[in-house]
């Protein structure tokens, strides 16, 4: 008798990103919730900066929906000050009260875009599609950076050494009487950092050391 196989669980699915929504009027938070709910995103909806501060905020993907206009520190000023707190979201501003410089700062800035309201629910919902989308390659190029750093963490010193020099230019020779090492140790370091790097050629190797910002010296910014 043949028996079923049981079945296998389907996988979790991913959460969704989270759409923050920064406005001291009541009616546009519950609006732009339903609005954004309605696609399947989720939200987080406060009244100030202050309360969207003190709040959790998901590991998942995000945007700020931000509200030029609030009480206590407004949206513009919010904006200036995000590195400093470090948050690396993209923001939509909106207002009722916008004008053309107004606009151009925000832009300037960094904004994704500056929505006056009232606006149309897909102006909204393609701004946040593309503040989204920008959010999830910062955490993927993030990710691959933290991945890149915890390999060049376990190269030793003299393998640091010999991948500065070596994605600097120059050759095994010249690296070994640099280093008072002898040609064939030079080589043996070289493919151990290959190895540990998971480089599959020098260029590979290359442009690993210019995304960690590594310097002829063995120096890096990682």
């Amino acid at each position: 008798m043949i028996r079923s196989s049981a079945a296998k669980p389907a996988p979790e699915a991913a959460e969704p990103p989270t759409v923050h929504v920064v406005d001291d009027d009541p009616a546009i938070r519950d609006a732009l919730s339903s609005l954004f709910r309605s696609v399947g995103l989720a939200v987080q909806a406060v009244a100030s900066v202050a309360e969207f501060l003190g709040s959790p905020r998901p590991g998942t993907p995000g945007c700020l929906v931000v509200d030029v206009r609030l009480p206590g520190l407004s949206g513009l000023d919010f904006q200036g000050q995000m590195a400093g707190l470090g948050i690396r979201m993209p923001i939509i501003l909106m207002t009722g009260h916008g004008d053309i410089p107004m606009s151009v700062r925000a832009m300037k800035a960094g904004a994704v875009d500056f929505l006056a309201k009232p606006f149309r629910d897909q102006d909204m919902l393609d701004a946040v599609a593309v503040a989204l989308e920008r959010d999830a390659r910062r955490r993927d190029a993030e990710t691959a950076h933290e991945a890149l750093a915890a390999l060049y963490e376990t190269l030793t010193q003299r393998e640091r050494e010999v991948l500065a020099q070596v994605t600097a230019g120059l050759m095994n020779k010249q690296v070994a009487g640099n280093l008072g090492l002898s040609e064939i140790t030079v080589k043996i370091h070289r493919g151990n950092v290959m190895r540990k790097m998971s480089a599959r050629s020098l260029a590979d190797l290359v442009r690993m050391a210019e995304a960690l910002g590594i310097r002829t010296g063995g120096q890096t910014s990682v």
